[in-house]
């Protein structure tokens, strides 16, 4: 079983100074060719971190991931989490310097759990709210859902073009939608894509 460290020290501009973090990780005994340096937004999933990921990468069961702050992994409170989860799975430990958070400790666990439960909550709560207030809407006749693309009197222009003649092309390129949304539209309208010699549009029946 491999027992290294490894540190990870990100900050999200790149006028900014990584040093702090740069000397906290190797007085606390990471190498420097093992700290993996990252200057980009905190907010992106880890999956647009190039350097966090290839840190994951080389962890192995029994080595430490050490950052200066929790924050460093990430800004996102459910991307921290499924972090730290995916390090748990591996069996991988994590030392936050700032806030002294070592799950190799059971005080370090017990405050990764309630960090793991205050996360959940928070999902809780967001999900009820959206609930809530879809509920709220509905019954105040707001429809919820996709908008329609064109408005109805938007539609009705575009059958008059079409029927006008406008190429199909033209009418996407105007209205900004895609053929698709343009041939539905037509069915909904009853109007047929099939037309006579005389370039007549002929209504689908009924």
């Amino acid at each position: 079983m491999s027992n290294k460290k490894f540190g990870y020290a990100r900050v999200s501009m790149c006028n900014q100074d990584l040093a702090l973090q740069l000397d906290a990780l190797k007085i606390a005994g990471v190498k420097e060719d093992d700290i993996y340096v990252e200057k980009i937004s905190g907010r992106l999933s880890k999956a647009k971190r190039p350097q966090l990921n290839a840190c994951l990468k080389k962890l192995k069961e029994g080595d430490s991931l050490v950052v200066w702050k929790l924050d460093r992994l990430g800004r996102s409170l459910k991307d921290l989490i499924n972090i730290i989860q995916e390090l748990e799975e591996k069996k991988i430990r994590i030392n936050s310097l700032t806030e002294t958070i070592d799950t190799s400790s059971p005080t370090g666990r017990l405050i990764f759990h309630m960090i793991a439960a205050f996360g959940e909550f928070e999902r809780n709560l967001i999900k009820e709210r959206s609930t809530a207030g879809l509920a709220a809407a509905r019954k105040r006749g707001v429809v919820c859902g996709r908008h329609p693309k064109l408005s109805l009197k938007q539609q009705e222009q575009l059958i008059t073009y079409y029927k006008a003649g406008v190429s199909i092309k033209k009418l996407k390129d105007q209205f900004s939608i895609s053929k698709t949304y343009l041939y539905n539209c037509l069915h909904k309208h009853n109007i047929c894509l099939k037309i006579n010699e005389n370039q007549t549009f002929i209504k689908c029946s009924t």
